[in-house]
């Protein structure tokens, strides 16, 4: 088993400038799972040789675009071109039916496609079978400016990998978070630098000492943690908590090793 980080950026000025992609990231077990496909999913997925044809699940876990852009051609891969019934995709709420305007992330169209379509949502746990193996998940709180928006615990191979998608910190958090062998955290800013909806790197380290993670992944950096800041911020939250932890960056690949 395997993580590989296909884009490890989010935020609207990055989205549009790519200092980092903004793919989301793979857990290949079997099964092989695509988390967040954000814009350049496919593209840089594929120029890292991570097929969508490979795919078993994707998980799609808010309406945001740099979450969102490429889901609907990832589940086309997944179904191999869009031509067998085949995997599975899970979704919040507004990415599977839309929020109070309509809009929805992943069409009726492509959602006709896999065999099984669900509904990610806070306190929901389901094992899912798929052609090349089993998985569970299990769907967390997340503090985010879309109510639909969940974290998640996953279980696959006898390894826990936790993953907050956009959250601000909340009291249970890290209580949530326990016993994962991988953690990996959106976190947008420095510390101190508060934006509503996201976690901030101090935030961060507050989490991580709580869940006590072997392994601590941050990831999904905004502007200001660009350029050496967050690899600074990893070994800094390491030294404070025992935690290790380190920044995620494009095309990074670990393995169960290290967690």
């Amino acid at each position: 088993m395997e993580v590989v980080f296909i884009g490890t950026g989010g935020g609207r000025i990055n989205l549009i400038k790519q200092v980092r992609g903004t793919g989301g990231f793979r857990i290949n077990g079997p099964p092989n799972i695509h988390v967040d496909p954000g814009p350049g999913a496919l593209t840089n997925g594929v120029r890292r040789r991570q097929s969508p044809l490979r795919l078993d699940a994707v998980v799609v876990t808010h309406n945001h675009i740099d979450h969102s852009n490429d889901a609907e051609v990832i589940v086309e891969g997944m179904c191999g071109y869009g031509l067998k019934r085949r995997g599975v995709l899970i979704g919040s709420k507004y990415v599977l039916e839309g929020d109070e305007t309509g809009d929805r992330a992943v069409s009726l169209y492509h959602q006709q496609m896999p065999e099984e379509v669900y509904m990610g949502k806070a306190g929901r746990k389901k094992t899912f079978n798929t052609r090349n193996g089993q998985f569970t998940l299990e769907c967390m709180r997340a503090a985010h400016d879309t109510p639909d928006a969940f974290g998640f615990k996953l279980t696959i191979g006898g390894k826990t990998v936790g993953y907050t998608s956009d959250t601000e910190y909340y009291d249970g958090i890290g209580k949530n978070y326990s016993g994962c062998g991988l953690l990996i955290i959106n976190v947008m800013k420095p510390a101190q630098d508060k934006y509503k909806g996201h976690m901030d790197s101090g935030e961060a380290e507050k989490l991580i000492s709580e869940a006590k993670p072997k392994l601590a992944v941050l990831s999904h950096f905004g502007m200001k943690m660009m350029w050496g800041t967050a690899e600074k911020v990893a070994k800094e939250i390491t030294k404070n908590t025992g935690a290790k932890t380190i920044a995620a960056e494009d095309g990074k690949r670990l393995s169960e090793d290290s967690f």
